[in-house]
């Protein structure tokens, strides 16, 4: 049961990243700000998630957000497996393993582009397996979306024809052929706009807007969900259950004071989001697709001074974002 919950967590956190690389329109940027690689400089263990993938090149984003790299692939980029201890070696692949979603590390140089040209790629086959789950979820859905999206574009030209021939009609008699041409206008631009509907619609998977953070306090060094804290929880759900969840998606995200060291408080951040998670699974139900990355900020981002016990007892907490995914909202509201 740990590890099917383990294997959960991790696919969350594949789509977290995803959420993170479509959040700059969220935020009113046209798109995500570019990491640039000097020219000639070498670059080592660069580590990041996948979030868009090509033919022979992929952007890659840092686990803790921000500017993305995009990294070129050669003949001779190494694709393979980390160490698994003394006596078990490393496990070569091909380029087409690395998908949308994987977690991974890049040995390479940058380029005049400011691109990074990977010389040797490494990544665990845990986060492969998770990565190909997610693939297997996620792109039949797009698959669909773009089909729509074909169809509509078909309707569309066919109905683009008729309004051509309905033109050459009304040279012959123009009052009958007014109307017709009306008619045939209004349904081309009923056929445009249901094409940029479902365009927009597949552009609004990685749109989200904000509706509500649910702050959960814990005590200090602990990771234990304790009696306020499932209050707290418990209010919100009922909350949720009031509201139309359409296209509604849970980040958990857990935060610690400036006690103890960096690592130490990174750690305790991330356990605080897992049983706040957890807690939501077993006794709210929530289903685990609604679900992003359980990821730990440490002792960064704190509300208020550290300096001061009122201020730490703050900033040890876990915030629980509820968010609207735009395109699934926008298409379930449509179609009602």
């Amino acid at each position: 049961m740990r590890n099917n919950r383990h294997g959960l967590l991790r696919l969350a956190a594949l789509a977290f990243f995803i959420v993170l690389a479509g959040a700059a329109p969220a935020f009113g940027q046209d798109t995500p700000e570019t990491n640039r690689i000097p020219n000639g400089q070498t670059v080592k263990k660069f580590r990041g998630v996948v979030v868009k993938r090509d033919s022979d090149w992929f952007t890659m984003s840092p686990e803790t957000g921000g500017a993305q790299t995009v990294v070129l692939l050669s003949s001779y980029t190494d694709v393979k497996s980390h160490k698994k201890g003394v006596f078990r070696g490393s496990k070569e692949y091909e380029a087409s393993y690395i998908l949308r979603g994987l977690r991974l590390e890049v040995d390479g140089v940058g380029n005049a582009e400011g691109q990074l040209v990977a010389d040797k790629i490494r990544f665990d086959e845990q986060d492969l397996r998770t990565a190909q789950a997610l693939k297997s979820t996620v792109d039949p859905v797009e698959a669909e979306l773009r089909e729509k999206l074909r169809q509509q574009q078909a309707e569309q030209e066919r109905l683009a024809g008729q309004l051509e021939e309905t033109n050459a009609v009304v040279e012959a008699n123009r009052q009958e052929a007014k109307a017709a041409a009306d008619k045939a206008q209004a349904a081309a631009d009923k056929a445009q706009y249901t094409a940029d509907y479902a365009n927009n619609r597949i552009n609004g998977l990685d749109d989200f807007d904000p509706i509500k953070t649910i702050t959960v306090n814990f005590a200090t060094g602990s990771s234990t969900l304790g009696p306020q804290g499932k209050t707290t929880i418990n209010n919100a759900a009922a909350w949720v259950k009031s509201q139309n969840t359409n296209g509604w998606v849970i980040a958990v995200i857990g935060y610690a004071d400036s006690t103890g060291n960096t690592a130490r408080n990174r750690s305790l951040s991330e356990r605080r989001a897992k049983a706040v998670i957890y807690y939501l699974v077993t006794r709210h139900k929530l289903p685990t697709q609604r679900l992003v990355q359980p990821f730990g900020y440490g002792q960064l981002e704190p509300v208020a001074d550290n300096r001061t016990r009122g201020g730490r007892a703050r900033n040890r907490r876990v915030e629980i974002r509820l968010m609207a995914n735009k395109g699934i909202a926008a298409g379930q509201s449509g179609g009602q």
